[in-house]
């Protein structure tokens, strides 16, 4: 199954519970609520994300002047690609990684830390700025605020019927239904919200690596993300976990996932598919 599948048939499956447990806390009235307040509670983070992550890492754009290597290769595979060329910047770590933010192609963003520069080969980081152009091709910030709206709402309605559970329907209604039942749902939907959410942006991770093999060479690809992974252990990054799955690799090595839970694909699968991508070109 291609990663654009399975991240369609995630987000049903979102949409599928999304409906289910709104229809247990209140019908169509519940459902539009919390669908309502996910997206005004998402919309902004989505609508200013570029701004918001960059100023909390502290990063400062590039001129071409200051990395003219790198804005050449960005610019030659943004043409190759068939989106704009994106706004370059520097996060002044030595904890070497890379992350692609912006509402969509035309307000994107590429950002690097120092650490990346110094440890990566010309060939390997060309290889992981492909890799986030292809986040960017993929308008995988559009898909991921999707499948935060989708989960935020489940959140919101499993919370308001844990209340209606415990405490009683507001109404009068005496057919609302089994409390345990209701209850069991109320804290098992966020959980599978969550697991979803999860299989999304790891299926996303698998899809810019794809793109960025067919930008660049995939085995520069999968030998920089051999690097990062292993570098990654020893400086974590100094910023908010929150933010982990913009990354190319996890980029806080002290809290590792379990693998359900976990935003990206472990690194030995993606460098095992790379190696495939190039066998079979």
């Amino acid at each position: 199954m291609t990663s654009q599948i399975k991240t369609i048939l995630l987000l049903g499956l979102l949409t599928g519970l999304l409906m289910l447990i709104g229809g247990a806390m209140g019908g169509r009235a519940g459902l539009f609520l919390a669908f309502g307040l996910a997206m005004l509670m998402n919309v902004g983070s989505y609508w200013y994300s570029d701004k918001i992550v960059l100023r909390m890492y502290k990063a400062a754009e590039l001129s071409p002047g200051d990395a003219p290597h790198i804005h050449r290769v960005v610019e030659e595979m943004a043409h190759k690609a068939g989106i704009p060329k994106p706004r370059i910047f520097l996060i002044p770590q030595d904890a070497p990684n890379a992350f692609a933010t912006g509402r969509n192609p035309e307000n994107a963003v590429v950002a690097v830390t120092r650490g990346i520069v110094n440890i990566l080969s010309p060939d390997e980081l060309r290889g992981v700025l492909a890799h986030e152009l292809g986040h960017i091709a993929n308008r995988d910030i559009l898909i991921q605020t999707i499948a935060a709206v989708l989960a935020g709402a489940i959140v919101f309605i499993a919370n308001m019927l844990q209340f209606t559970a415990i405490f009683g329907s507001f109404s009068d209604d005496e057919d609302r239904g089994n409390p345990l039942a209701a209850l069991a749902m109320a804290f098992l939907a966020p959980i599978a919200a969550a697991l979803i959410q999860m299989a999304i942006s790891r299926s996303r991770e698998y899809l810019a690596d794809a793109t960025g093999a067919r930008l660049s060479n995939p085995l520069h690809l999968a030998g920089a993300l051999g690097k990062l992974d292993a570098a990654s252990r020893q400086i974590p990054l100094q910023g908010s976990p929150a933010t982990e799955n913009m990354f190319i690799v996890n980029p806080f090595s002290g809290r590792r996932a379990a693998s359900l839970f976990a935003t990206h694909p472990p690194i030995e699968d993606r460098i095992a598919r790379l190696h495939a991508m190039a066998h079979d070109r």
